[in-house]
C-alpha cells in the first residue's frame, strides 16, 4: 500500500521552512490521490490484513473462516452484525477476558459511542496502534484545506476542545469518547511540531475537567490572540454556538482580565491559571473594544468583529447538525462552513476534499487504508421522520456492495470491517454517493437510521421515544385523562436546544390537571431517555429542559389535514409522525398549543455504565 506522509519534526521548537510545508503537503496530496486511484486493490489488501493478523481469534474462528484471508470467503461465511450481536464478547472483554476474542492486538480501551444500546452508551473496542491511524486522517485535513485557503500555517486556529466523563470497566480498561480519548493520548499532548495544529487553547485548558473552566480559559486565550486567529471552530456546531453563548454571559468579566492581566477568581485551577497566565497580558485598548461591541444589541457579525482575520468556520453541519446554520451565518456575517472530516466511534473514515462547498453540498471521501468498507442499500421512506427501509432481505450472509461498486445517487447504510475488531459491522449511518475521487466515491451524510431526534451528540430513535412517552402518560391517569396522539421537535431555536413533545390528551375526569403533573411528565420522559441524553443535561449542559405543549382538541386532525392537501400523504397509509422538522407543520402545531411546560430539574445520571465504578 502507498506510503503514509511522515509527520512534522518531533523537537516541538523545530520549524519548517515554506518549501518544507509545500513538501509535506505534496506528499499529503498524492497520498490521497495513490489510494483513491488504486482504491479497490487498497481494500483487497487492508482485509487481508486485517485478516492475516486475527486469524486465531475466537469470533472468526467461531464463524468458520478457518485462517483465509481472502474477501470471497470474508463474505461467505462472516455475517454481518449489530452491537446487539457483538455485545456478548464486548462484555467478555469489558470484564477482563483478555484472549483474543475479537482482535490478536490487546484492547487498550473503549470508545463510547454516543449511539446507545439498552439505555447505555455502546462501547466500541480500540487498540494503540489505531491512534495512529486516526492521526494519520488528522494529518491529511490542513495539506486539502491549505489548496483552498493559503496561509494557514501563518496563524492560530481558535478551537474550543473539551474532555468528557470516563468510566472503568470491571476488568479495569477505561472507557471514554473518542474525542477525549484523543486529547488524553501522548499523539496530541505530545505531538509533533506542526505550524497547522498551533491552536490558542494550552492543552490544560483543553484536559481541564471543570466544563465552566475550560470554557472561559479557552475564551480568553483566543481572545487575547485575537489577531493572530486565521480559523475558528469546535466539533460540532452546536458546541460553537455554545461557546459564543457563554461569551454573551461573561464578556464583562473576560474584559476585566484583559484589561487587568489578571484571571477570574472562579478559575481556580492551577496548570490552568499558570497556562493562561503566559499569554494574558493587560491590554486596555482591546478590553475597551470587547466592551463596545459586545455591550451592542446586535450581534450579528460578532466573529469577524473580535476575530478580523478569520477565515472560515470549522464545525459539522451535516446532518442533524444543519439545523444551526442559520445562527451561524448570524454570528460570523456569513463566513465559509467548512466541514472537514467524517468521523465516529467505531473508525475515521474519509475528508472533504472541497471543503469550501456550501454545507448543503458536503461530501467525504472514503480513505481505503482506513479500515474495509461495504454497503448495505436502503430505501428511505418520504415523509417526516428519517425512517429505513433495507433494499434487500436480511439474510446474514446477502453480498453486500463493495466501496468501488457503489452506484451514483444511490442511499447505503455503511458496513466497516476494522483493525480492532468490528467485522461487517453495521454503523448505522445512512449515506448518499454524490461522485468519486479517481475510483474512490464521495459520499454525503444523509442521516443516523431511525433517529427521530437529535440537539447534539445525543440520537433518540421513536422506540425509545415511545417508551419514554408511555412512561410519562401515566402520570395522566389519576385525573381521568389519557393521551391520545403526540409528535416531538428538535427546537434549536433556544441555546441549548431541547426536545419539545406536542400531546393532544382527552380528558374525562372533572378535576384539572395541576401543572406539576406535566413538568412531573416532563421529568419522567428525561429519565427514561439513554444515558447520552442524559449525560447532554446533566454534564455538558448542552440541551436544555425537556418541555411538553398541550394542543387543542382536534390538531393532530389538522396535521393530518394538511399532510394530506400539502404534502402528497396517502389517507390508506397515513400516520401521525412521531417527529417533525417541516416549518410549516412546527408552525402549525405552535398555533394549537394552549400550555406548555418544562422539566422541574435534570434528569439522574452518572459516569459510566449502571454497573461501573466512576473513573476517579
Amino acid at each position: 500500500m502507498p506510503e503514509p506522509p511522515k509527520k512534522f519534526d518531533k523537537e516541538p521548537k523545530a520549524c519548517l521552512s515554506d518549501n518544507g510545508i509545500k513538501d509535506k503537503n505534496h506528499k499529503s496530496w498524492q497520498y490521497i490521490e495513490d489510494v483513491t486511484s488504486n482504491a479497490d486493490g487498497v481494500q483487497r489488501k487492508v482485509l487481508a490484513e486485517i485478516l492475516g493478523r486475527s486469524a486465531n481469534v475466537e469470533y472468526l474462528t467461531r464463524h468458520g473462516l478457518n485462517g483465509r484471508t481472502d474477501r470471497e470467503t470474508f463474505k461467505k461465511v462472516i455475517p454481518i452484525v449489530t452491537y446487539e450481536d457483538l455485545k456478548p464478547d464486548i462484555d467478555r472483554i469489558a470484564n477482563g477476558d483478555t484472549s483474543p476474542i475479537l482482535c490478536s492486538k490487546p484492547i487498550s480501551e473503549f470508545l463510547t459511542s454516543s449511539g446507545t444500546s439498552g439505555g447505555e452508551r455502546k462501547l466500541m473496542p480500540t487498540t494503540e496502534e489505531e491512534l495512529e491511524r486516526r492521526s494519520l486522517l488528522y494529518s491529511l485535513l490542513m495539506p486539502v484545506m491549505n489548496q483552498f485557503v493559503p496561509g494557514l500555517d501563518k496563524g492560530k486556529g481558535m478551537y474550543f476542545l473539551f474532555i468528557k466523563s470516563e468510566a472503568k470497566t470491571p476488568g479495569g480498561l477505561i472507557a471514554r469518547p473518542v474525542l477525549t480519548s484523543y486529547y488524553k493520548s501522548s499523539h496530541f499532548r505530545n505531538r509533533f511540531h506542526d505550524p497547522y495544529a498551533n491552536y490558542t487553547s494550552p492543552n490544560e485548558t483543553i484536559l481541564c475537567p471543570d466544563s465552566y473552566q475550560s470554557m472561559y480559559s479557552q475564551l480568553l486565550c483566543g481572545l487575547c490572540q485575537n489577531r493572530e486567529v486565521l480559523r475558528v471552530g469546535a466539533v460540532f456546531a452546536s458546541g460553537f454556538i455554545r461557546a459564543i453563548k457563554f461569551l454573551e454571559k461573561n464578556w464583562k468579566l473576560l474584559a476585566h482580565d484583559i484589561r487587568t492581566g489578571t484571571i477570574d477568581s472562579k478559575i481556580n485551577d492551577p496548570s490552568v491559571r499558570d497556562s493562561v497566565m503566559k499569554t494574558l497580558k493587560p491590554d486596555p485598548d482591546f478590553a475597551e473594544f470587547i466592551e463596545t461591541e459586545c455591550g451592542k444589541e446586535s450581534w450579528k457579525g460578532i466573529i469577524t468583529k473580535l476575530w478580523p482575520n478569520t477565515k472560515y468556520i470549522d464545525v459539522i453541519v451535516t446532518g442533524t447538525m444543519s439545523q444551526y446554520i442559520p445562527i451561524l451565518d448570524y454570528y460570523s456575517n456569513g463566513l465559509p462552513l467548512v466541514c472537514t472530516m467524517y468521523a465516529s466511534s467505531e473508525c475515521y473514515f474519509g475528508l472533504n476534499l472541497n471543503p469550501l462547498c456550501k454545507p448543503n453540498e458536503v461530501s467525504y471521501t472514503l480513505i481505503p487504508t482506513m479500515a474495509y468498507f461495504e454497503f448495505l442499500p436502503v430505501n428511505r421512506n418520504n415523509g417526516f421522520s428519517n425512517s429505513i427501509s433495507e433494499a434487500k432481505d436480511k439474510n446474514k450472509n446477502q453480498d453486500l456492495i463493495d466501496l468501488v461498486d457503489v452506484k451514483m445517487g444511490h442511499e447505503y447504510e455503511l458496513v466497516v470491517t476494522t483493525y480492532s475488531g468490528l467485522y461487517r459491522y453495521r454503523v448505522g449511518d445512512i449515506l448518499r454517493v454524490t461522485g468519486f475521487k479517481n475510483k474512490a466515491p464521495k459520499f454525503s451524510f444523509v442521516c443516523r437510521k431511525n433517529v427521530a431526534l437529535s440537539i447534539d451528540s445525543d440520537k433518540t430513535d421513536e422506540v425509545e421515544l415511545q417508551n419514554a412517552v408511555k412512561n410519562a402518560a401515566n402520570h395522566l391517569c389519576p385525573f381521568g385523562a389519557t393521551l391520545t396522539e403526540y409528535t416531538s421537535y428538535a427546537n434549536t431555536s433556544t441555546i441549548p436546544g431541547h426536545y419539545v413533545l406536542y400531546w393532544e390528551i382527552n380528558q374525562h375526569g372533572a378535576n384539572p390537571i395541576p401543572p406539576s403533573v406535566f413538568e412531573d411528565c416532563c421529568l419522567a420522559i428525561e429519565e427514561s431517555l439513554n444515558s447520552v441524553y442524559r449525560q447532554c443535561r446533566v454534564s455538558d449542559k448542552s440541551i436544555g429542559p425537556l418541555e411538553i405543549k398541550i394542543v387543542e382538541h382536534g390538531t393532530f386532525d389538522k396535521l393530518m389535514d394538511y399532510a394530506l392537501n400539502h404534502l402528497g400523504a396517502s389517507i390508506n397509509q397515513y400516520k401521525a409522525p412521531r417527529c417533525v422538522k417541516y416549518a410549516p407543520i412546527v408552525q402549525l402545531l405552535n398555533s394549537k398549543a394552549v400550555s406548555n411546560y418544562f422539566s422541574p430539574k435534570c434528569p439522574k445520571w452518572v459516569p459510566g455504565h449502571k454497573q461501573w465504578c466512576t473513573q476517579n
